[in-house]
């Protein structure tokens, strides 16, 4: 058993932590999830929840809502660390929650960082999760497709946890500073637009926001009444940037990731450096920005260079490993390829056009020779009848038709005479050359 010591009480908790909130009325956030009449609300609200997964970024509520739920559900929380903890930890916790349940007690193991748990750790719990000993929620920041063994992931709902909104975070700093489990008791002067810029930073982070506005007041000039005065020189100390004009009520975000993907279309790598730079050193999360830099590269490069793709993917697992400000560099590598690619916009262009087509034809039938025929009957009713093997065919082409019948002759995509597209749009001229020769169906 822990000492206690009589210093104990003198040294006071985190903000965030004082700031938990302990009911689903004071939760910030994940109105998708817990708003009226919302999925995850109702089964709260009813007691009726079953094992579950929370994946999402740090900060965004993930051990409190764990919390809020046990005390909804007046259930007994054990809060299990997967970083600490072994196979014979969870054999203890699960013994002990099984003495639990024969007196008619809920269990829920909260195990935060389920994706550090090997296999076999995972594997351990999946008896008592099965046979209802306890009630799983596990708290990860990692895909759990790929991080929790597909055995446990089929026993649980997985609910995805959105950052929060720079609303959000406003709300919760402006709470903080007049609770007086913050600093509602204090005289804490500071700026709506110190606010706004404080909630930018945080990346929806709720912790980060605390922890920084925590920082910053401790840090603010204090008046001769003893009230706290919180300046923008004091802020940008705390956080060791330059407060940069960003995502003021979210246009400046959409202005500036606007102005990189212009630049870059437009084949100027100097302005889009420093676009890239101007939202990078605001605080703007990389892989948002590794993810338009990918969708830029078929949108707008597309088979003019096909390697462009392949850099922009690159860029984002770098961003993914290294996070900032390491992977700075790999989105400027990444940038400026895609600015002095050669363009094309072809591949967006026939999604586009095949896209109405389809939306206006959903009910016309697959044609009976594209249908596989794995059965007898699917057989008897000519599935895959008249159905051409190309492989089979000396230039591996054949005359056969692969769209429905009233589409024939529909062409959706229009090669370019841009990088390598040429070579792609000599290709397809052949083709089609070959298949208006060998067309034997007029």
């Amino acid at each position: 058993m822990d000492q206690m010591s009589i210093f104990d009480n003198l040294v006071p908790e985190p903000l965030a932590a004082r700031m938990r909130p302990e009911s689903l009325e004071d939760f910030a956030g994940q109105k998708h999830l817990l708003g009226e009449g919302k999925v995850l609300r109702r089964l709260i609200e009813s007691d009726n929840i079953s094992s579950m997964i929370f994946w999402g970024p740090p900060g965004v509520g993930k051990t409190t809502l764990a919390q809020i739920i046990a005390g909804h559900t007046r259930s007994k929380f054990i809060n299990f660390s997967a970083v600490t903890s072994g196979i014979k930890d969870i054999r203890t916790v699960m013994q002990q929650a099984e003495n639990n349940r024969h007196f008619g007690e809920k269990t829920i193991v909260f195990v935060d960082e389920i994706h550090r748990f090997n296999k076999a750790q995972q594997d351990a719990f999946l008896p008592f999760v099965e046979k209802g000993s306890i009630i799983l929620i596990g708290a990860t920041t990692e895909n759990p497709s790929f991080e929790v063994n597909a055995a446990l992931l089929s026993r649980c709902k997985v609910f995805v946890l959105q950052p929060l909104s720079s609303d959000d975070i406003k709300q919760l700093l402006k709470h903080a500073l007049t609770d007086r489990r913050g600093f509602g008791e204090q005289r804490v002067q500071i700026g709506e637009e110190l606010i706004d810029k404080l909630s930018v930073f945080s990346g929806g982070d709720a912790r980060s926001a605390l922890m920084t506005l925590e920082m910053v007041v401790l840090n603010g000039d204090v008046d001769e009444k003893g009230g706290i005065n919180v300046t923008e020189d004091t802020l940008e100390q705390c956080i060791s940037k330059k407060t940069l004009l960003y995502d003021k009520n979210g246009e400046e975000h959409y202005n500036l990731i606007s102005a990189l993907h212009k630049s870059m279309r437009n084949s100027d790598p100097d302005a889009a450096v420093y676009w890239l730079a101007r939202m990078l050193e605001a605080g703007e999360d990389p892989l948002y920005i590794a993810r338009r830099v990918v969708r830029f590269a078929s949108e707008d490069v597309g088979l003019a260079d096909s390697k462009a793709l392949e850099v922009a993917v690159a860029a984002y697992h770098a961003c993914h490993f290294l996070g900032m400000p390491e992977c700075n560099v790999h989105l400027t590598h990444a940038v400026v390829y895609m600015a002095m690619s050669p363009k094309s916009n072809a591949m967006e262009t026939a999604y586009l056009t095949a896209q109405k087509d389809a939306l206006n034809d959903l009910a016309e039938p697959v044609p009976l020779h594209l249908r596989n025929a794995p059965t007898k009957l699917m057989r008897e009713l000519d599935y895959s009848k008249g159905y051409k093997y190309a492989h089979d065919y000396e230039d591996k082409l054949t005359a056969m038709s692969c769209l429905p019948d009233s589409m024939k002759g529909k062409e959706y995509y229009h090669p370019t005479e841009q990088g390598n597209e040429v070579h792609y749009k000599k290709r397809l001229e052949q083709i089609k050359q070959w298949k208006k020769e060998h067309d034997d169906s007029k």
